[in-house]
């Protein structure tokens, strides 16, 4: 059957892979996937149907699928040191839920970071189901780094003890400082707790060694594929032995949790993409590029610093950076941040910090991070001119602030971007920007 090739979705991809090659990506969740694992992603095995698992399939043919997705189970063990391996979630937001369905039953409280202190929405925030269909306890972060950290242990233990959660988590998606898993542990185990680790934004750097891993210390760890592993768009489960010495079937609990309990088949040419990216990460060359997505980061923190710029913790310790805009700019002004810097080319975004004085809708700082641009090759140096350029878009923005009036706010911002539009000084970096960037090839 012959068919006419799609031209407005084709055309959008070109337009898309323009927007990638002539701009810096600094969102901290985002990474460039190589050519080989994008190879499986449209590959036969994308036409395949597989529900359950290796050998125990509710369809037949396949044979090849189950030494995949048992390739992908064994390289996810090696490389985390851990005792089982789930690869079938579809992302990161079921298999966080799936952990809920494998240790804890409806009702049941449960802990983990407040989305505005720097956590994920499947820690138990009040919009998503881990909010609505379990009892969450929120814990959150000091304003201060102290000891090389944000967290209050002591006032976690306090929340632990008083309202005994079965489950505890520890993981965040703006955290830019190393995580104590042990200190966690303490407070999970003294309550009698699951503790899991949520690593999606710092798989890589622990697959390469450039992070603590959470493994000796916590019962169940939970990672998407896509960011600092450079993966597909997937997630994966793991077991430790000390999850394992704790309930000895929490392997068959958090399987029976993904199929049947919320999915159908896997995604076999995902899980094949997962395998290949996991065997990318095992390495050498992968352990220099993670020990290089810290460098950077250290580096443009440092550039923002001496610009006079408010860095959560101080500074950063991983692939993340989380700069405060309240003191310079006005709450609420990472909205203009956002807008602004895209405009050159250097694509982050705007998300709340300690102590967030506006609202998540409209926060007052802005994340970014250094897995991407790393992947693209730039070191330290690049790091400077981007925090250079970066200094300059937000001194040009300084004046706008966001209205009290909520009713003044739609009329407000499109004055803002028209200005910024034709603003020639954001058009003289925006040239800068791409002419650096296209220096550096898409893997």
């Amino acid at each position: 059957m012959k068919i006419k090739q799609d031209k407005q979705i084709y055309t959008l991809i070109k337009k898309e892979e323009k927007r990638q090659k002539e701009g810096i990506e600094l969102i901290p969740s985002e990474n460039y996937a190589s050519k080989h694992v994008r190879i499986p992603l449209s590959s036969p095995f994308v036409n395949k149907y597989s529900e359950g698992y290796p050998h125990k399939r509710y369809y037949g043919g396949n044979e090849i699928v189950d030494d995949v997705e048992l390739l992908a189970q064994e390289r996810a063990k090696k490389i985390f040191r851990v005792v089982h391996a789930n690869v079938q979630p579809y992302s990161g937001s079921p298999a966080n839920f799936a952990v809920y369905l494998a240790t804890c039953k409806p009702g049941d409280t449960i802990m983990g970071q407040a989305l505005v202190a720097g956590g994920h929405l499947t820690h138990g925030h009040m919009v998503s189901a881990t909010g609505i269909f379990f009892n969450s306890v929120q814990y959150g972060v000091m304003t201060e780094a102290k000891d090389g950290n944000l967290f209050d242990y002591a006032e976690i233990r306090r929340l632990a003890k008083k309202h005994k959660p079965r489950l505890i988590w520890v993981g965040a998606t703006a955290y830019p400082l190393k995580f104590n898993y042990k200190k966690f542990a303490e407070i999970a185990d003294e309550v009698g707790a699951y503790l899991a680790a949520d690593i999606a934004h710092v798989a890589g750097l622990i697959a390469g060694g450039a992070h603590p891993s959470p493994v000796p210390h916590v019962h169940i760890v939970t990672t998407t594929t896509h960011k600092t592993l450079r993966g597909p768009r997937g997630a994966i489960i793991m077991v430790t032995k000390k999850g394992l010495k704790k309930d000895p079937d929490l392997p068959k609990k958090i399987d029976k949790a993904i199929f049947p309990g919320l999915q159908g088949g896997p995604h076999d040419n995902t899980t094949a993409a997962i395998a290949v990216a996991l065997y990318e990460a095992m390495q050498p060359s992968f352990k220099t590029y993670a020990k290089q997505i810290v460098k950077n980061s250290k580096a443009l923190a440092a550039v923002l610093k001496k610009g006079g710029y408010k860095l959560v913790g101080n500074g950063s310790e991983n692939h993340l950076i989380l700069v405060d805009l309240t003191l310079t700019h006005g709450a609420g002004s990472g909205y203009f941040a956002e807008y602004a810097l895209d405009m050159v080319g250097l694509t982050m975004n705007k998300n709340t910090v300690p102590g967030e004085k506006s609202s998540p809708f409209y926060p007052s700082g802005i994340r970014l991070g250094t897995p991407a641009a790393t992947s693209r090759g730039m070191d330290e140096n690049d790091m400077k001119f981007i925090g250079r350029t970066m200094i300059t878009v937000l001194g040009l923005i300084k004046a706008y602030q966001l209205p009290k009036n909520k009713t003044e706010r739609k009329e407000y911002f499109a004055k803002f971007k028209r200005e910024i539009n034709r603003n020639k000084e954001i058009k003289a970096h925006r040239a800068k920007v791409k002419m650096m960037a296209t220096k550096f090839p898409i893997p």
